[in-house]
């Protein structure tokens, strides 16, 4: 399974008891979604490398578990620091007009005003603003994510169309 495959699913912070259990913080909205997986995927030296989960308990974004074959504390701090990582089959479905970043790239993004803008070929996330990167004419045009912004996702259409802030395409395109 490679990076593609997968999304970011937590980063492994400390040893939790003598046994080799691990403090994992988790980085999502829901983690309550995921207290029933069975194994995550955990990086190392650029590969992912699959571990079975033997205990999983949550307490808000942080979870403590137990990966088979991990059995002692110097086996489990060799695990601190890393990644971990699930696949993208583990996320829940989203509808309306909420969407993974990773769905969204090669949909044609539309503006009320303005009209067809162009594919979306990456989503760029900036500290404080995650926007959608597209290029009309071989110019680059970035639109925020925010739900002000973003009018309608239609997956059959396979386009999302948006509402930019006043003269903000015309920025880019002159």
């Amino acid at each position: 399974m490679t990076h593609d495959d997968c999304f970011y699913f937590g980063k492994i912070i400390k040893t939790h008891g003598l046994k080799g259990g691990l403090s994992l913080r988790v980085d999502t909205d829901d983690p309550t979604v995921y207290q029933n997986i069975n194994y995550i995927l955990v990086e190392m030296n650029t590969r992912l490398i699959p571990f079975f989960i033997t205990s999983f308990k949550l307490n808000a974004n942080k979870a403590y578990i137990t990966l088979q074959d991990i059995n002692s504390i110097e086996q489990a701090q060799e695990l601190i620091g890393k990644d971990s990582y699930l696949p993208l089959e583990f996320l829940p479905k989203l509808n309306g007009n909420k969407f993974y970043f990773h769905e969204v790239t090669g949909l044609l993004l539309v503006d009320e005003t303005f009209g067809e803008i162009g594919t979306i070929e990456k989503v760029l996330e900036y500290p404080n603003q995650a926007v959608f990167q597209v290029f009309k004419n071989g110019k680059e045009v970035l639109i925020p994510i925010q739900d002000e912004v973003i009018k309608k996702v239609d997956r059959n259409k396979k386009t999302i169309t948006v509402k930019a802030p006043e003269g903000l395409i015309e920025l880019y395109l002159s």
